[in-house]
């Protein structure tokens, strides 16, 4: 248990992090968080907690395949802010696109050999 609340403060704090650097320095921010940082983290407890070479390229590879689908969401985000939308709605709107993408790479992944 204790683990586990290590392990969300710590995410907690590197969110707390950006969000505040953002505020300064939104680009630096922008490029901090996109930095694969809770990634690298989730591999290394997922390694300590299961050291099997096999499951951790199988989720390494998996990882990569599901940032692309989120990708879009960053270019769509900014566009319909700057075409007057309220954020809260360019937010919802750029998340659904997220999710659909999501199901489609869930989808078609498989046809092509991925292991999803």
């Amino acid at each position: 248990m204790w683990s586990f609340i290590a392990k969300a403060l710590l995410a907690g704090a590197m969110i707390a992090a950006i969000a505040e650097l953002g505020k300064r320095l939104p680009a630096m921010a922008a490029l901090v968080a996109s930095l694969p940082l809770v990634s690298v983290l989730g591999m290394i407890f997922l390694w300590h907690a299961r050291p099997d070479a096999r499951n951790m390229a199988i989720h390494s590879e998996a990882t990569f395949w599901y940032v692309l689908p989120s990708l879009p969401m960053f270019l769509v985000i900014p566009m319909l802010l700057r075409a007057g939308l309220h954020f809260w709605i360019a937010l919802a709107i750029g998340c659904a696109l997220t999710v659909a993408l999501y199901l489609v790479m869930m989808n078609i992944g498989p046809r092509f050999g991925l292991r999803l």
